[in-house]
């Protein structure tokens, strides 16, 4: 059974920042990529990042790029977003999700977790 389960949301002041991490069970890491998306109130489900499982390569959504990282952990099958000079409108509820092994979709393919939320005070 796949299992994500994200934590590290939480409130922050504008300009702060925050690690997300995603634990991976029930798959073959290798298969997929994992990726970050993000929901809030009133507004369309936003891909943020995706981190490739084929050659480690990344993507961000433009709105998250230079401020969002992600990284991946294979050895504890963890994937991470580090999240810095955090905004107000980066407040969401976040998710992991698998996508292709290419992240070739801003959609996630599968699976996602049960999300956590990041608030972000002006």
């Amino acid at each position: 059974e796949v299992q994500l389960v994200e934590s590290g949301g939480g409130l922050v002041q504008a300009g702060g920042s925050l690690r997300l991490s995603c634990a991976a069970s029930g798959f073959t890491f290798d298969d997929y990529a994992i990726g970050w998306f993000r929901q809030a109130p009133g507004k369309e489900r936003e891909g943020v990042s995706c981190i490739s499982s084929s050659d480690g390569s990344t993507l961000y959504a433009s709105s998250v790029k230079g401020r969002f990282t992600i990284s991946s952990d294979n050895a504890k099958n963890t994937v991470y977003l580090q999240m810095k000079s955090l905004k107000p409108e980066d407040t969401a509820v976040y998710y992991c999700g698998l996508y292709p092994k290419d992240c070739s979709s801003s959609e996630p393919i599968g699976s996602w977790g049960q999300g956590t939320q990041v608030t972000v005070s002006s």
